[in-house]
């Protein structure tokens, strides 16, 4: 990786819509992280009635409901379509093959968060859809005497499939449309909401943390990413870490805002910075990250390129510096037995976030 990149966080930039909602995507150009760490992000946004037409990617994926209450359709590949109530906080598996489409029948705006890995992708940094309906679906790009064929039907049936279906990505459907119902069963093993999951990290005043890995949800194993929900406190401090299983850490502020610092190669700040809702930035492998949020809170969700990824906390019962000796310590920094004993007499808990001081 080059050791100059921008990490600057950004905001995601509306590719296409219409009526029935909008589809934004973050540009490697912009956030060349994107590029280099071989991943892909976007939004889809749905206006009420606002449907997101069946499509399949270049790239597997994880979904995660940021606003609002809808309907997904999933097709695993050879598999039967799953039809899945989606509400806020629940993030879905999203392996290659699948063909996916999305619907919002309510008032509110339904905002579906995608990140995911680009590896195996068309163009590196960003995902590329490909739509079985619409304007750019299949259909049109084939011959009349290969759809009449590959499908067997009749020319004015062709035409018809071809013609009829004028919106691209998204539409809007009519109030009186009567979309395919959700099936409660089919959200087991699809769906894990992390609002509602039994709490992996809770620290009082500090803040609390859902994983999502193989465990709770064995799909994400097919995707290769891993992935949390943090919720920090108003003016908590998220201990310095890093990933020690050369993963990338991918975050997305959901609420909130708050300063963030990344210490890279050489001990050198390479990123400080104020994020806030709706910016997404990278940290690169190994580099160490810390967060202290501002007095409102701050809610942040990341994909990590591993199912089940390992973090080393640089402050805390648990940290690195607890582990060695004394004597390392005082040679390594240079200090009194005085100072190391000291050092060593903070932060004692096995707390990974800090309260805001007294």
């Amino acid at each position: 990786m080059k050791m100059d990149i921008d990490l600057s966080p950004r905001l995601a930039k509306k590719v296409y819509g219409g009526d029935g909602g909008s589809y934004h995507a973050w540009c490697p150009t912009e956030l060349a992280m994107l590029r280099e760490g071989n991943i892909g992000a976007a939004k889809l946004a749905l206006e009420k009635n606002g449907f997101a037409l069946p499509r399949y990617s270049d790239s597997a994926k994880v979904a995660y409901v940021l606003q609002g209450n809808g309907v997904a359709g999933i097709v695993l590949p050879e598999k039967e379509e799953k039809v899945i109530a989606i509400k806020k906080g629940d993030a879905i598996a999203l392996p290659f093959g699948v063909v996916s489409w999305w619907y919002n029948k309510e008032d509110t705006e339904l905002v579906v968060l995608f990140m995911g890995d680009t590896a195996k992708g068309h163009k590196s940094g960003e995902f590329t859809d490909f739509f079985l309906t619409g304007t750019n679906g299949i259909f049109t790009g084939f011959s009349s005497e290969f759809v009449g064929r590959a499908w067997d039907v009749d020319s004015k049936t062709v035409s018809s499939l071809v013609s009829s279906q004028s919106g691209k990505g998204i539409v809007k459907l009519p109030a009186s449309f009567k979309m395919a119902e959700p099936v409660k069963e089919h959200r087991n093993g699809m769906v894990y909401n992390c609002e509602e999951a039994p709490l992996d990290v809770d620290i009082k005043n500090g803040g609390r943390v859902v994983v999502l890995n193989t465990k709770n949800l064995p799909l994400v194993a097919e995707v290769g990413l891993g992935a949390d929900l943090v919720r920090l406190d108003g003016g908590a401090m998220c201990s310095p870490g890093f990933s020690c299983d050369s993963a990338l850490q991918v975050t997305y502020i959901v609420r909130g805002s708050g300063r963030v610092q990344v210490v890279g190669v050489d001990g050198r700040r390479v990123l400080e910075t104020t994020v806030k809702a709706g910016n997404l930035f990278i940290v690169p492998r190994f580099y160490v990250v810390s967060k202290i949020c501002d007095p409102d809170g701050m809610d942040w969700f990341s994909i990590i390129t591993t199912p089940n990824p390992i973090f080393t906390h640089l402050a805390g019962r648990t940290s690195v510096w607890k582990a060695l000796s004394p004597e390392v310590l005082e040679a390594s920094f240079g200090v009194s037995s005085e100072v190391e004993q000291l050092f060593r007499s903070k932060r004692t808990s096995d707390e990974i976030f800090f309260p805001p001081p007294n």
